[in-house]
């Protein structure tokens, strides 16, 4: 942990917080399915339908949390939407047993987290400009790390009861509010009072429409993310099944997200010297990780043994791990004042892809197994690859096309 020397002790201390955040968010998560068939007594068409509502609900979210950034402003919104989250997450064990109530209540909670995921992302891009790449990718492993260990603990602590993980991913989302609430009090009495929104509030006289019509900012970005997740998909919706229909060990599936993990850590220097090498520019690293995410599909459709799976998981953590920090790197440095919106609309528009890839790939393994999926997987990374050239390519010009501007 040298590389974390150079960095301020209030990046550490964010870092720290985000960890801790997003080890008690995953808690719950790997749990809700289990919850709702195994302790409520429904259906697993209800059980979807819950994680559909949720997704819904983080949708929405993430477009509001966007929109809202400068109009509320930023202490508001985290520590607000932050608190929320944590209230709705205290009720949950007194209103389970009232079906329609848990489902409104979990859409809520759905769309709390998600109003303040481009918040953050966008104050950090805004605080730490000069080094914000690199810190996004910081917070990425940070929170995989947080993710990893809350995972782990989820199935000890539902043996001992499922409320209490509600309760501790409620404390933990409560301890991150009242750590943005303390740490922005300091900024403004550090830089001046609500400093932040006075450097940072947009002069923007342009509505929505107008955000909206700037598309090489996020159209293209936006739509290779929603197609990306949609076959990102296949883990779940189709390597889980093939590898219980195979007779594996249920052990096995959860092995590659154990992977997926530890290479999150460890492979850094892997995916630095891909960015050194052929991919410095964040456009560049989206358009890269399709190809990784595109290489795993096309190795589970060549070699859907054990084997095969493994190789298929460490290409496409690559890939998450070139896309994961480039996406809100490329709208701060270029989005500028706008950024809030743009992460949120992309957020948004990835967790379109995130929500429908699971049915859609559900029907096709029904009817065929894994080899249809893997297909579906292929060509749909296929269209990605093409959006995030399109996209690479647009903003190349613009930027091209503005130079020759200020030259003339």
């Amino acid at each position: 942990m040298k590389f974390l020397q150079s960095y301020p002790k209030e990046v550490k201390i964010f870092l720290a917080a985000s960890l801790i955040n997003s080890a008690g968010g995953s808690l719950m998560w790997p749990l809700t399915t289990m919850y709702v068939f195994d302790e409520l007594g429904r259906s697993m068409a209800d059980a979807g339908l819950v994680v559909m509502i949720q997704a819904f609900g983080g949708i929405i979210g993430q477009l509001l949390g966007g929109a809202l950034y400068h109009r509320v402003g930023v202490k508001k919104l985290i520590v607000g939407s932050l608190a929320l989250n944590a209230l709705g997450l205290f009720t949950l064990p007194f209103i389970s047993s009232y079906w329609v109530i848990y489902m409104v209540m979990m859409g809520f909670i759905g769309l709390c987290n998600a109003v303040s995921m481009p918040a953050i992302q966008a104050f950090v891009g805004f605080r730490f400009a000069d080094r914000r790449g690199e810190l996004f990718n910081v917070i990425y492993v940070a929170n995989n790390i947080g993710v990893a260990l809350g995972t782990a603990l989820s199935g000890f602590l539902a043996d001992v009861s499922y409320h209490l993980t509600f309760v501790l991913n409620g404390v933990t989302s409560a301890v991150f509010a009242m750590f943005f609430l303390n740490y922005l009090n300091r900024l403004d009495k550090q830089d001046g009072p609500v400093h932040l929104e006075k450097k940072l509030k947009t002069e923007a006289k342009d509505g929505i429409p107008a955000l909206l019509g700037n598309t090489r900012i996020y159209l293209y970005l936006g739509l290779g993310s929603l197609f990306l997740w949609f076959g990102n998909s296949i883990w779940n919706t189709g390597v889980s099944p093939h590898i219980i229909s195979e007779g594996m060990n249920k052990s096995s599936y959860g092995f590659l997200w154990t992977l997926n993990g530890i290479l999150i850590f460890v492979a850094q220097p892997v995916t630095t010297l891909i960015k050194r090498w052929f991919a410095k520019e964040s456009s560049s690293q989206m358009t890269s990780s399709g190809i990784f995410y595109l290489a795993a599909y096309i190795v589970i459709l060549l070699l859907p043994s054990y084997s095969g799976m493994v190789l298929a998981m460490v290409l496409a953590t690559l890939g998450e791990m070139l896309i994961s920090p480039a996406v809100p790197a490329f709208i701060s440095d270029h989005a500028f004042k706008a950024a809030p919106f743009y992460i949120g609309l992309t957020g948004g528009m990835t967790a379109v892809g995130r929500m429908v890839g699971p049915y859609f790939m559900g029907i096709l393994y029904d009817q065929g197994g894994l080899q249809p999926v893997a297909w579906l997987s292929i060509v749909i990374a296929v269209v990605a690859v093409v959006f995030f050239v399109i996209h690479s390519a647009r903003n190349r010009a613009a930027e091209r096309a503005l130079t020759e501007s200020l030259s003339s």
